[in-house]
């Protein structure tokens, strides 16, 4: 034995197999390399029959069999929401469908002595408003469904979607009454 090292003893002690050779390598991972095979001209090997040993088991989540409080709290919610989206859309429609009836009792309503200079105008805005209504509670229901069967919080976007498309509706609606000269002033002389 000799006192001098060698230039591979005095390096660090390789970790993870940083210094194992392709060879080596392959013979751990005990599977074929393609490009190896390629490059020396050699047949790729068969894969073996043999079975690996089995893997150790993996722990399994435990299945809740029941939602959690929350959760049953966040569907109650959410499909009350939705009911009442439901309900407000379904009672909503007809309203919208004849838009002379429907501005006369908004404008009882509003104390305002007034009539539409053109009723007919208003069916087109008050049927795209309840269109836009049905597919934004069907878009709504849809969103929160799939929520729900994500396991994700839903109990929101009924909310968020009644106060979207409500408003967006009443915009829709509003603006046949807003371009009718004859309902302005008699806003405006209710106003002042």
């Amino acid at each position: 034995m000799s006192d001098e090292r060698t230039e591979a003893d005095s390096r660090p002690a390789p970790q993870y197999g940083e210094y194992a050779t392709p060879e080596e390598q392959r013979s751990r991972i005990q599977q074929p390399d393609a490009t190896f095979a390629l490059e020396t001209g050699q047949a790729l090997e068969e894969p073996s029959t043999e079975q690996a040993p089995p893997a150790s088991p993996k722990p399994v989540a435990p299945v809740l069999s029941a939602p959690t409080r929350g959760r049953v709290a966040d569907r109650i919610i959410t499909y009350a929401l939705l009911g009442y989206g439901l309900f407000s859309t379904i009672t909503s429609i007809p309203t919208m469908t004849d838009y002379s009836t429907f501005a006369s009792n908004l404008f009882s309503v509003m104390g305002v002595d007034a009539t539409l200079s053109d009723p007919a105008a208003g069916n087109g805005w008050a049927l795209a408003a309840a269109i836009f209504l049905g597919l934004g509670w069907l878009a709504t229901a849809t969103l929160s469904w799939a929520n729900l069967r994500a396991g994700r919080v839903s109990w929101w976007i009924p909310l968020v979607g009644g106060i979207v498309f409500n408003f967006i509706t009443g915009i829709l609606i509003i603006i046949p009454i807003m371009n009718d000269p004859s309902v302005l002033a008699a806003l405006m002389g209710t106003a002042g």
